[in-house]
């Protein structure tokens, strides 16, 4: 079945990082804006369904926004304020109707990598 998930890592302690927020739109004509979903990652650094599948999984333009700054602040970490990194937004394209896109954070207070992952 076709769907978009996610999964994100704290580089910086090394583990899934839980409790992040992210906010999954997609954009119509590349400038309207559909939140489709408001959720947090859970234990495992995972949402707990697919972000998207099924009916809803269509080719588009889409972004997640991972708002790690609060996710950070209460690890404990001291952070300057503002922070370096407080929402990352991933914009990113689904062109395949059919296939599984997973779109994964590495992320620290300084920095962040992505990639399609599998």
């Amino acid at each position: 079945m076709p769907r978009l998930s996610t999964h994100v890592l704290d580089t910086a302690q090394g583990r899934p990082a839980a409790g992040v927020t992210l906010v999954l739109s997609r954009f119509e004509d590349g400038r309207h804006r559909t939140v489709l979903c408001d959720t947090k990652t859970n234990q495992d650094g995972r949402t707990d369904t697919p972000l998207l599948e099924g009916d809803a999984f269509k080719v588009g333009q889409y972004e997640i926004a991972f708002h790690v700054g609060p996710y950070f602040r209460a690890q404990g970490l001291t952070l300057p304020e503002p922070p370096f990194l407080d929402v990352v937004p991933l914009r990113f394209g689904i062109a395949d109707p059919h296939g599984h896109y997973h779109v994964p954070l590495l992320v620290s207070p300084w920095s962040y990598s992505t990639y399609r992952g599998s």
